[in-house]
């Protein structure tokens, strides 16, 4: 059979794969992607796609192929490539500061680490954290985040309201705006901590593992007792005084979770949560130490994910609950914008987009990079800031080279992935798994859980009614108005 004519029209850059339904899934540079049957995308790649096919104004319209007006249609996919990108305008915006890494708890799956509670050698003195805001702001955010963590933060107590009475100094003086957020168990929270809090607009991050049952299997105190009762009661006194919206809870996803997670969204829900953030364990600290006892295949945690998800979408046909990295994720698939979450950003948002200041003023690019530190490997430490000015620490030939290794354009099979535009790199676990930053993907538990976290995501946005495609885009715009006329259906 003689070929066809070749159709005069130019294809834009796109990745592609074979669904397991069997048709094409197409994203282009922009991240607009597309649904076609395979008989469809072998006449456009090969140029035989007449004007006239329905497709053909889809894949026009999406960027996907051009016709005479090839420099406007570059110009306007390089637009949405910025928009993408745009996360590296502000530099560092989120800036951690581990104040302490003493803890009144022992949780099996730390990830930094803790000091005993009496260990006062492991707090960061006042003079550091004076330093470490005066480092935050020379980055070149108009408005830089403050991120207290620990160890269990409220233990040195005083230092942090130093911090805070001085960042809000500094942001006076430069005309910048500043967030604060104590990651917090709150356990130790006392009422005039709550009215520092409340007055000087403090929003309070908390963990929450489910029912007491499962919280209580992995979130202890130094001496063995469970702890879901006092957070409960601590809980409730924290919203009492700052209200309901500033005090917002993660659950970490452990052994003993992974199949009861319906028992984490129902305790979430009755504990009048706004939402709810299901994430996996991460092997750093004594989560890497118990990780027989602890961890899971990634393939396991996306089933019970997607499984949990959708019973989250159920949930959402009554009221507004969203699941955040989920609507992070169909943020990143749905919109242009830029998500500010720095592990899944390309390059990665290892020090570029956050980083992280230790008890002792040393700076790591990321909290894994610290935590690495804490096993006794220092390969990621950019500096200190008691010795080294911003431009060294931020400028320095040890960011950049990390973040030349934390691009997925240039990683492989993530060059030729067609998940490659809403996924990230994480050099850091890289390294801690193979010894090097770079390494091919394929097969890690990193690629293995995004890509079936992808695969179920697209496949729901492929069955999803009206309602339930308003649901997602209420989680996305943090409206719950838009899925509201579907609450009687």
């Amino acid at each position: 059979m003689p070929d066809l004519e070749h159709k005069d029209y130019h294809i834009l850059p796109f990745q592609f794969a074979r669904t397991p339904q069997g048709d094409m899934l197409l994203v282009n540079e922009g991240g607009d992607f597309q649904f076609f049957p395979r008989e469809t995308f072998e006449n456009f790649v090969r140029h035989r796609l007449e004007p006239t096919d329905p497709a053909f104004f889809a894949l026009k319209s999406h960027l996907f192929l051009a016709q005479d007006e090839l420099e406007v249609s570059l110009q306007k996919l390089a637009a949405r490539y910025r928009t993408r990108k745009s996360f590296l305008r502000d530099f560092t915006t989120l800036h951690m500061m581990v104040i302490t890494l003493r803890c009144n708890q022992r949780c099996a799956y730390c990830q930094a680490s803790s000091a005993e509670e009496d260990a006062r050698c492991f707090d960061m003195p006042a003079s550091v954290a004076r330093r470490v805001v005066e480092m935050i702001f020379q980055a070149p955010t108009s408005h830089p985040k403050i991120e207290f963590q620990g160890g269990e933060p409220l233990l040195n107590w005083p230092v942090l309201e130093t911090a805070v009475l001085y960042a809000e100094q500094c942001a006076h003086e430069s005309g910048k705006a500043v967030d604060f957020v104590i990651c917090t168990n709150l356990l130790a929270i006392t009422e005039a901590q709550l009215a520092f809090c409340r007055e000087h607009h403090i929003a309070l991050s908390t963990s929450l593992d489910g029912p007491a049952s499962l919280h209580d299997a992995c979130r202890k105190t130094r001496g063995g007792s469970g702890t879901h009762a006092l957070f409960l009661e601590k809980l409730d006194q924290a919203r009492a005084f700052l209200g309901p919206d500033a005090v917002d809870a993660l659950m970490t996803t452990s052994a003993f979770s992974l199949h009861h997670l319906q028992e984490v969204i129902d305790e979430y829900l009755l504990r009048g949560m706004k939402g709810i953030c299901i994430r996996s364990l991460n092997p750093y600290g004594f989560a890497a130490e118990q990780a027989a006892a602890l961890g899971y295949d990634a393939a396991d945690f996306a089933a019970c994910y997607l499984e949990a998800l959708d019973a989250i979408l159920a949930v959402n046909r009554r009221v507004y609950f969203p699941e955040h990295f989920a609507a992070l994720l169909f943020s990143r698939i749905l919109t242009p914008f830029a998500t500010g979450f720095v592990d899944l950003q390309s390059p990665a948002g290892a020090g570029i987009s956050g980083v992280i200041y230790d008890y002792d003023g040393s700076v790591f690019p990321t909290d894994e990079a610290r935590m690495l530190a804490r096993m006794g490997d220092r390969h990621f430490c950019l500096g200190n800031v008691l010795r080294d000015s911003y431009s060294a620490l931020f400028a320095s030939s040890r960011l950049k080279a990390l973040t030349t290794r934390a691009c997925v354009e240039t990683t492989p099979p993530c060059a030729w992935c067609v998940y490659q535009s809403y996924c990230g790199a994480d050099p850091i676990r890289n390294y801690l798994e193979t010894g090097d930053e770079l390494r091919t993907m394929a097969g890690t538990p990193f690629c293995v859980k995004h890509k079936l976290l992808f695969d179920g995501l697209f496949e729901r946005l492929r069955q999803a009614d009206e309602q339930t495609q308003d649901i997602i885009w209420s989680w996305i715009t943090h409206n719950p108005l838009v899925a509201q006329g579907h609450e009687d259906a």
